[in-house]
């Protein structure tokens, strides 16, 4: 029996919801169902056409980047997959997580991160290259990561592994979800964390076709959290409190 996938959606200040459903409506592997989670900012216009068709939920409060998750625990699929506004997948990407998930069980991202160290800053690879796995430094097999982003696939069971632990949202609800979740799963199971394979000749199997295009605007919350230090204060909250790096079992 083939295993269901659910994909959750979320918006916050984007409007490329139409696309993302026409994007995930043509996966090769068939999508159960669609979620969608918008948070509000005043003043910006939704697409109620395209929302309205799905199972949707809209805040009048921005709760951030953890809502999403909690979302999710509506899904009745075998897998879910959650998905940034600024990425859309090329029509293999649910395939290419499925296939993934089979030998490499785990979280499952569209870019993956090894740090350097727990201050947010990434390992060099040896030509030169900042350590992003996946649509940015194509990687033709998986490659196991610390942290994974853009897009998160899992067992659907594995939400109560998220939600083991209550994150401080006093001062973390921009950011920390992505490295939270790959710390519980390192804390609590022996799953890991990969980048399924990003084929430089196949871009059909990529978790994001318009990354740059997309995530590089100053809406983009990473680039807000990284600059201000936020993604690094949640990093080193998770390696104080025992999350490994990586490099830290060379």
């Amino acid at each position: 029996m083939s295993k269901t996938v659910s994909v959750i959606l979320n918006g916050y200040k984007r409007n490329h919801l139409k696309e993302q459903v026409d994007a995930i409506k043509s996966q090769t592997y068939p999508v159960e169902e669609i979620f969608y989670w918008q948070n509000t900012s005043p003043g910006f216009s939704y697409d109620e056409e395209t929302y309205s068709e799905l199972n949707s939920a809209l805040s009048n409060y921005n709760y951030g980047v953890w809502a999403r998750f909690a979302y999710a625990l509506n899904c009745r699929t075998d897998y879910v997959c959650v998905i940034d506004d600024d990425t859309i997948p090329g029509s293999r990407w649910i395939e290419n997580c499925v296939n993934t998930y089979e030998t490499h069980p785990g979280l499952l991202g569209g870019i993956g991160l090894w740090f350097k160290n727990k201050n947010y800053e990434l390992e060099l690879l040896e030509n030169g290259e900042v350590a992003k796995f996946g649509w940015q430094v194509n990687n033709p097999e998986p490659v196991q990561v610390d942290i994974v982003g853009h897009s998160w696939f899992f067992a659907r069971d594995l939400l109560s592994v998220f939600w083991r632990e209550i994150p401080d949202n006093r001062w973390t609800m921009l950011c920390g979800e992505d490295i939270h979740f790959s710390y519980m799963l390192q804390k609590y199971t022996d799953l890991k964390t990969w980048v399924p394979p990003h084929p430089p000749e196949d871009t059909s199997m990529w978790s994001s076709l318009k990354a740059l295009q997309y995530g590089g605007d100053h809406l983009a919350t990473a680039n807000t959290t990284v600059q201000t230090g936020e993604m690094a204060k949640y990093l080193s909250y998770c390696v104080d409190n025992g999350f490994k790096l990586l490099n830290s079992y060379d």
